[in-house]
This record gives structure tokens, C-alpha cells and sequence, in this order.
């Protein structure tokens, strides 16, 4: 009886950890994740890949500390990536399980927020800046003049995006700060001209491409891989650069503390740092991986684009977005809260 009692346990074990091995939950930001490599990996592993959505960093943090959100894996930006190691919200890596990590470019190893990418892998990076429909405004959209003194062609139709660290570095460049300024005169006009300016806007939204592909918006706060995806499916669509300065940002997997699937993550990890499947991320979100190797399999259209080869002009004006702390932090929470009223 003991005997047979045992074996159904065992089975009753075995049954459940198969069921276990063919699942990953990934939680990453809309339209974001290429549907192509992800039947790529479930056909190779035989795992069922579920995707939520976010729209923001700190929607993610939010649901992520609420806990038992049941996901295996999270992207959050650069900025954040501290955030969830120092609140033990995610689990160090064991680098022996991912031989791909040796792809990983130089560049992207030793950063100032996971040296030698123990916490978190490349997922992929761009800039933020600007999309204008130039049939409508045909003047300069290299400036953070376009969401800040808005011009008269662009009042009412310009969204911005929901991002507090992308919108504030912005807004601090344009008034003459630096990205986590603790100046209070310049955060005093930082916080003024967001102020001034959000009575001109039409929106606070996430989902660009669609609505500047279909002219619901003439001009968004954006991300470059958004505004090539815009520009694809409308040519009049354009993105700018601010010369006042724009950001820089990478997004990375991270593995949860609290994850089911881990073993399922691992093979996850590892298979996008492949150059191959890196490549086919970038090609459908339209923006850089960190993967050497990867080039070769990137799209013609990706190689000259404007909004992924920074102009000359401007190669100098990107800052990489990282978290502030102190002051500069309470300046921009404080600002933030009130814009979001």
C-alpha cells in the first residue's frame, strides 16, 4: 500500500513539474516583444509563452512589489534595474547557465547599473525624443520646444508620453539642467513650463504608433524605434533630436525572485542573447539589442534609418537616463505627481 501510495505521489510530482516546464510568463511593455522569435523559442522548447503588457516603469515596480503577480521574467529600463535588486524583487543570475552571454557587446557589459551583467541581459536600447507629422508642422523639430512651448500648428495634438524619467530628463535639458538636476531654480522652471504646457497636449498615452500612423496625433514625446515604426506605415511622420539634449536608455530581462519557471527562463534568457534572435527583436520594435553578432541578421532598413543612426549634428546631445536619488528625485516626484492630477 506504502509502495503504491509512493508511486502516485511521484507520478502526481512528475505530472505537475511537466505541466511547470511547458510554461514562461514574460511581463514586458506592449507591442514590444517580436511575435516571430517567440513561436521561434515555443516551437524549439515546446514552453507556452504568456505576455502582459505595461506601460511605464513604475506600473511594473508597482505590480511587481504588490506581489504574487505569478511572472517569471520583467524588462525593466536601466534606471529601474537597482530598484528591483536592492528590494530583492529579482534573483542574480548563474552565469553557467547562459552560454550566450558571452555575446553580449562590450559596451553593454561592465554598465554603471549591473556591472559584468549579473542581475539583468541586454534587451534592447534607444533614445527618446521626438515624432512630428511634418505635413502639419513644417518648422524645426529638433528642439523640446515641440512639448514645451508648443507651436501653434501642434496645440491639441501632441501626446506625451507617460514616462516620468524620460519626460523629466527632457524638460530639465530644455530648461538648462543637467539630467538629475538639485538645482531649484531650474527644477522651478522645469516644473512651470510642464505645467504651462500640459493644456496644450491632447494625451498622456503609451500607444504612439498606431495613432501617429493614422493621424490621431500630430506629435509625441517617443521613442526612436516607436517613430520608425510610425514612419514605416506614415511618411510624413519624422523624429527629431532635441538639441537641448535627449535620452539615452537600455532595457534589460530580469529574472523574478518569486519565479515559478525558472529552469523555462534560463533557456528564455539565453535564447535572446542568440545574435539571430536578438536581430529579430530589433526588427520588429525597431530598435538595438547589444548582441554582437546581431548585425548581420538586422534588417536593410534598420542599417541608414535616421531615427536609429543618430545624425552627426546631434551625436553629441544624448545622455543616458539613469535613476536619480536625493533631491533630484524628490524634485522630480513632486513634479510628476502634480502634472499626473
Amino acid at each position: 500500500m506504502k509502495t503504491t501510495l509512493l508511486a502516485t505521489a511521484l507520478l502526481l510530482g512528475s505530472t505537475s513539474l511537466a505541466l511547470a516546464e511547458g510554461e514562461l510568463f514574460l511581463y514586458n511593455w506592449g507591442n514590444y516583444t517580436s511575435p516571430e522569435m517567440i513561436k521561434k523559442f515555443e516551437d524549439k522548447y515546446s514552453v507556452k509563452v504568456t505576455i502582459t503588457d505595461y506601460d511605464s516603469n513604475d506600473t511594473a515596480l508597482a505590480k511587481i512589489e504588490a506581489g504574487a503577480s505569478g511572472f517569471d521574467l520583467v524588462v525593466p529600463s536601466a534606471s529601474f534595474v537597482g530598484i528591483y535588486r536592492d528590494r530583492g524583487l529579482i534573483q542574480e543570475l548563474d552565469l553557467s547557465r547562459l552560454p550566450n552571454h558571452k555575446n553580449i557587446a562590450p559596451q553593454w557589459m561592465d554598465v554603471s547599473w549591473d556591472a559584468g551583467r549579473k542581475w539583468s541581459v541586454p534587451f534592447q536600447w534607444g533614445s527618446t525624443g521626438l515624432s512630428v507629422n511634418t505635413k502639419v508642422f513644417p518648422g524645426d523639430i529638433n528642439t523640446s520646444a515641440i512639448f514645451l512651448d508648443v507651436p501653434a500648428e501642434l496645440v491639441g495634438k501632441i501626446n506625451v508620453i507617460p514616462e516620468m524619467g524620460d519626460v523629466m530628463a527632457l524638460a530639465t535639458m530644455y530648461y538648462g539642467g543637467e539630467v538629475c538636476s538639485e538645482d531649484a531654480e531650474v527644477m522651478k522652471k522645469v516644473r512651470d513650463g510642464l505645467m504651462a504646457a500640459k493644456p496644450n497636449w491632447i494625451a498622456m498615452d503609451y500607444s504612439t504608433v498606431e495613432k501617429l500612423t493614422n493621424n490621431d496625433y500630430a506629435a509625441s514625446v517617443d521613442w526612436n524605434g516607436s517613430s520608425m515604426r510610425s514612419r514605416l506605415a506614415n511618411p510624413d511622420v519624422a523624429y527629431g533630436y532635441p538639441k537641448e539634449g535627449y535620452g539615452l536608455w537600455m532595457d534589460n530581462v530580469t529574472l523574478l525572485a518569486d519565479a515559478k519557471n525558472v529552469d523555462n527562463a534560463y533557456l528564455f534568457i539565453d535564447f535572446i542573447m542568440d545574435p539571430e534572435n536578438a536581430a529579430m527583436l530589433s526588427a520588429f520594435a525597431r530598435y538595438s539589442n547589444g548582441i554582437t553578432g546581431s548585425e548581420a541578421f538586422m534588417p536593410e532598413d534598420m542599417k541608414t534609418a535616421p531615427e536609429i543612426v543618430v545624425p552627426a549634428d546631434f551625436a553629441n546631445n544624448g545622455h543616458f537616463v539613469l535613476g536619480c536619488t536625493g533631491k533630484a528625485l524628490e524634485y522630480q516626484t513632486a513634479i510628476w505627481t502634480e502634472l499626473m492630477k
